[in-house]
């Protein structure tokens, strides 16, 4: 993923946000070396979608909440959902409505 100092993003904005629009791809904004913000590619037609998406992919607790459940899959640590259901069910409705 390519990256940009602050200093040269507030030099050229227009150009990377030409970039990211054309190349369907997000720039890493980096002040002092280090990542700060990103510039994502956007569909109009699916705005909300697309940053929830983003903002889900990026924020860390969910990342490391989707590391563990993977590590307890490979482990063996999950349950089905068809037990799940199965459990649901033999606890009765307890919807109110």
């Amino acid at each position: 993923m390519p990256t940009i100092s602050i200093r040269a993003l507030a030099d050229g904005a227009s150009r990377v946000v030409k970039e990211v629009q054309e190349g369907r791809r997000p720039f890493i904004v980096t002040n002092r070396g280090e990542p700060v913000a990103a510039i994502i590619p956007i569909d109009a037609a699916g705005l909300n979608e697309a940053l929830e998406d983003w903002v889900l992919a990026s924020a860390a607790g969910y990342v490391a909440d989707m590391h563990e459940a993977d590590e307890d899959l490979a482990a063996g640590r999950t349950v089905s959902l068809d037990k799940v259901l199965a459990d649901l069910d033999a606890e009765g409705d307890t919807d109110p409505h």
